[in-house]
């Protein structure tokens, strides 16, 4: 794949993808990172401005829970405009991939389907 478009691509799903990790359960940063990283690159640098924007947005919410290993970690969960946000996300991209797909993989046109044409 052109890495141009793939990052492209990856900037465009970022936020869907943080907030459906949210969905599952909250999460600090750095967790978050880890768990994107087990399947797309990404580093920390694109992640944390994301969250400051997600909470401007009004979608998540931040709370300091004590952490075993060393200082309070800032934890992040979903608000209901986030639980919102992602719901709507996740409906549109599954709607343009078949869209795309439709298009990268056409299903073969009856003989009455090519004659309208």
């Amino acid at each position: 794949m052109n890495l141009a478009l793939k990052t492209q691509l990856r900037k465009g799903a970022i936020e869907m993808c943080v907030l459906a990790i949210l969905k599952r359960a909250d999460s600090y940063t750095y967790e978050l990172v880890q768990q994107l990283s087990a399947h797309m690159a990404i580093s920390e640098g694109t992640v944390y401005p994301l969250m400051r924007r997600l909470q401007d947005e009004g979608w998540v919410q931040t709370y300091q829970q004590e952490s075993a290993t060393g200082p309070a970690r800032k934890y992040y969960r979903l608000s209901a405009s986030g639980i919102d946000a992602v719901t709507m996300m996740t409906q549109e991209w599954q709607e343009f991939v078949a869209e795309i797909n439709s298009v990268l993989q056409p299903q073969p046109t009856s003989p009455i389907q090519k004659d309208a044409l």
